[in-house]
């Protein structure tokens, strides 16, 4: 379980990466970066979702 664990925090800092990517991106160009803002929705999407998935996973393992 603490493999998955790792990978679910993953996602964040992956999240953080993009979300730092898009504001670097508006502060130098001044444009909004919406492939950034994509990929960090995404990651964050993707953490919850892995979340839940596995406190789900474990909840059934402990019936």
């Amino acid at each position: 379980m603490t493999f998955l664990k790792i990978f679910q925090y993953a996602y964040l800092v992956v999240a953080v990466l993009f979300l730092y990517e898009a504001f670097k991106a508006w502060n130098t160009e001044g444009k909004i970066d919406y492939m950034s803002l994509f990929f960090f929705a995404l990651a964050l999407f993707l953490f919850f979702f892995r979340r839940k998935f596995r406190k789900r996973f474990e909840d059934r393992g402990k019936q």
